[in-house]
């Protein structure tokens, strides 16, 4: 049984390969003969099978050993929940759990998905991919979670939780090294400074890789990585009713410019005929994968890009500030204060055609800041009831502009684009847990939020210099008559809340039942094309989810098995468009409200132990999400378009999971652990809501290997790693813009290399 529950508790790729919530790393509380795994998705610790709400728990054991080096390596493994990133802006995030998420690359969209660090929500979808070292765990919560994590958590919250100092020396030093010229070092140590008083922390992480699309311009590679990260954390115990924790985290990442794929079709404005050269390519422009009209697009088996007219270069850095106070055993309970301070400034150049010809490409410069503050409190009433009661307080802004050469209208023609935008959001909750009987619990929340938010819009138009250089790159030579400049300021109002009920059939068994209501803010269209689509605010969002549920463990904790089962009311739905207009021969952009939508879907996970040392695993999703009412204009044609029935965004109808782990000990104590694991995503439609073919995204199989090596005292490992194993050629977004063109973007081909770690 010692090796069973081993494996139950830290297996490599228990829950990775499936996203089972089933795994976490050795350092996660454990109990003798027990396989408990401990996740605070409630704000409190808790065993996840006593959590009454559908969650997955990835340990970062198990992140480090299959490379999982950001949030978007998760794709495909955890069911109902789609992780990817715009084509032509990759450090923006784009999150879909159980099709509700946001799909536009500027920030004034906001986010379905709030991804949470440490207990500090990222209000920046710019970044949110975060850099995954030195992690405890990943919980990714399915459903709105908004009386406990706030607004824009109508899909629900990927909270991640790093490493926390322990007061004990330790640490580590793992490397590895891949194909694409793939080398990750990251290391961690810990130095206690006052015996049970103070200790302090530092990890990191240096990870680089060579793009595998070819540049048809001069042959080079595109898509190229390179990004160095460090965190120090300060633990604080003058008592022991006392925690303080303080840390800072820095991320320089300097990688290659946005890669563009051209999906055009024969008369579209950004359209370039295969075959042909320019500008001295040496290579011949590639054919469009998107090449058959009316037909899907189909990726390559070799990947080609063009950029002859930016340079290569996308620059991100980012300070992340984290202050966490915990008084025990007080008059009003045991309270948390959280302050977070987050500032990030992104620059980065895109050639926008995606070949070697001169037609269209951008710079942009971003640069926001966020502040937060939660002060909550946990405390009993009586013997049968507890509770969670706290405020919460956001603050952000962010500055952008947007240089756009057009010259596939007008040789020389630009837009400049400016936002500027100003966020603020105050709310009030309290989550209630109240013994109904021994094995029955209601739970009830309710909070209050207030959402404000001053936003301006500018857009210029005329020619550029006809010479461009790195200081008259944003330069007019001639400006347009009839600049645009909107905006204006907005607030709202809303309350959401949780009703549930949960019975513990037995110790091993826990049924639930929960109703939920979230809600997401409104707000004004950032990058403008024509006046209409910023000089009023789109709507508010709100959702309703009934969700059932069962958690059981069989077999002396052998066998484990949850299911979900869900239902969502999807209300003024706010949809991210963009669109080509003919009339003016510019790209327009906007956020409307579709009327109302339906979600329904089911979730089963489980984990079977047959035999000592041997698991298997596996998981099904299925989502049906699609219109329910929707009286669609379309600004390109004119005509409008009842899409009641067409699917979402984003929402593949099935993913599925299966995997297989075996673990050999040897006499001497050493360890041999063998994992295989199979993934598959059902076709999806990414980014247009008419559901046209060029937007629809195949599915997907994809096959991981590992194999590690452990020494007998677990002082160092050394392994072997694989993804994609069979080198499937895939699309992985594909945006139509009838008229204009498709970008399209790649999946990443077959990676493979070793990795060694040393524990200390």
């Amino acid at each position: 049984m010692r090796v069973a529950t081993r494996l139950l508790v830290g297996i490599s790729m228990a829950a990775l390969g499936t996203g089972q919530a089933f795994a976490q790393d050795n350092e996660m509380a454990e109990e003798e003969n027990s396989n408990v795994i401990v996740v605070t998705a409630q704000k409190k610790a808790e065993n996840i099978q006593d959590v009454p709400i559908s969650i997955t728990a990835i340990g970062g054991e198990q992140l480090a050993e299959m490379q999982v080096t950001t949030l978007q390596s998760l794709q495909g493994s955890v069911p109902n929940v789609q992780i990817d990133n715009f084509s032509n802006t990759p450090n923006n995030a784009v999150f879909t759990i159980r099709g509700i998420g946001v799909i536009e690359p500027d920030p004034y969209a906001g986010n379905t998905v709030s991804i949470v660090v440490d207990g500090v929500p990222q209000f920046f979808s710019m970044g949110a991919l975060l850099d995954t070292y030195d992690v405890e765990r990943v919980e990714i919560l399915r459903g709105p979670q908004g009386t406990l994590f706030g607004a824009n958590t109508t899909g629900g919250v990927v909270n991640v939780v790093t490493r926390q100092p322990t007061g004990e020396f330790g640490g580590y030093v793992r490397a590895s090294y891949g194909n694409w010229d793939r080398f990750d070092l990251s290391a961690s140590i810990e130095v206690p400074l006052a015996e049970d008083v103070a200790s302090f922390k530092v990890s990191g992480i240096h990870t680089e890789r060579s793009g595998w699309i070819t540049n048809v311009w001069d042959g080079s590679d595109m898509g190229s990585k390179n990004v160095d990260a460090v965190r120090g954390q300060l633990l604080l115990t003058p008592n022991p009713d006392l925690e303080i924790t303080l840390q800072g985290e820095y991320v320089a990442a300097r990688n290659g410019a946005p890669v563009v794929v051209n999906g055009g079709l024969p008369g579209e404005a950004n359209y370039v005929a295969p075959g042909t050269f320019f500008n001295g390519a040496v290579f011949p422009t590639y054919e469009s994968p998107c090449r058959v009209a009316g037909q899907r697009c189909v990726a390559p088996d070799r990947y080609f890009s063009g950029n002859n007219e930016v340079p290569d270069q996308s620059d991100m850095d980012t300070f992340l500030g984290i202050g966490t106070i915990n008084l025990s055993n007080t008059a009003l309970g045991d309270i948390t204060s959280i302050t977070g301070y987050k500032h990030f400034t992104l620059f980065e150049y895109t050639d926008q055609d995606g070949t070697a010809a001169t037609n269209n490409a951008t710079r942009r410069r971003t640069e926001g800041w966020q502040f937060s503050q939660e002060l909550r409190t946990a405390f009993d009433i009586g013997d049968s009831a507890s509770a969670v009661a706290g405020v919460f307080y956001l603050k952000t802004h962010y500055d952008h502009y947007q240089m756009y050469h057009l010259d596939f209208a007008l040789p020389g023609l630009a837009q400049l684009n400016l936002q500027d935008q100003d966020t603020e959001s105050f709310s009030a909750f309290v989550q209630t847990y109240v013994d109904l009987t021994d094995d029955l619990q209601l739970s009830a929340g309710l909070r209050y939020t207030h959402d404000s938010i001053d936003a301006r819009s500018q857009l210029d138009t005329g020619f550029y210099a006809a010479a461009l250089t790195a200081t008259n790159w944003d330069e007019f030579t001639v400006v347009f008559p009839g600049s645009l400049d909107v905006g204006g300021s907005e607030s709202w109002d809303n309350v959401g809340w949780k009703l549930g009920l949960d019975y513990k059939a037995n110790d091993d068994v826990l049924l639930y039942a929960s109703w939920a209501r979230g809600f997401k803010s409104g707000g004004f269209t950032g990058r403008i094309g024509v006046a209409a689509d910023g000089d009023t605010p789109y709507d508010p969002e709100e959702v309703d989810t009934i969700e059932v549920g069962v958690k059981a463990d069989f077999a002396n904790g052998m066998v484990r098995t949850n299911l979900a089962a869900f239902y969502t009311d999807y209300r003024d739905m706010q949809l991210a468009q963009i669109y080509f207009d003919p009339a003016t021969n510019v790209q327009g952009n906007r956020i409307l409200n579709a009327a109302k939508s339906e979600i329904k879907g089911i979730e089963f996970e489980t984990t079977v132990m047959p035999a000592d040392g041997f698991t298997l695993r596996g998981s099904i999703a299925y989502l049906d999400a699609a219109y329910k009412e929707f009286i669609y204009g379309d600004p390109v044609s004119g005509a409008f378009f009842d899409l009641e029935g067409f699917p979402l965004q984003n929402a593949p109808e099935w993913q599925a999971t299966l995997g297989a782990n075996y673990e050999y000990s040897m006499n001497d104590g050493a360890r041999i652990v063998a994992d295989v694991s199979w993934m598959y995503t059902d076709e999806k439609y990414y980014t247009a809501i008419l559901d046209t073919p060029r937007s629809l995204v195949q599915s997907m199989n994809l096959v991981d290997g590992l194999l590690t090596y452990y020494s007998a005292d677990d002082s160092w490992s050394v392994g072997l790693w694989a993804k994609n194993l069979f080198d499937k050629r895939y699309i992985n977004t594909s945006y139509d813009s009838p008229g204009y063109t498709a970008i399209v973007g790649y999946a990443p081909p077959r990676q493979f290399g070793a990795s060694a770690q040393i524990n200390f």
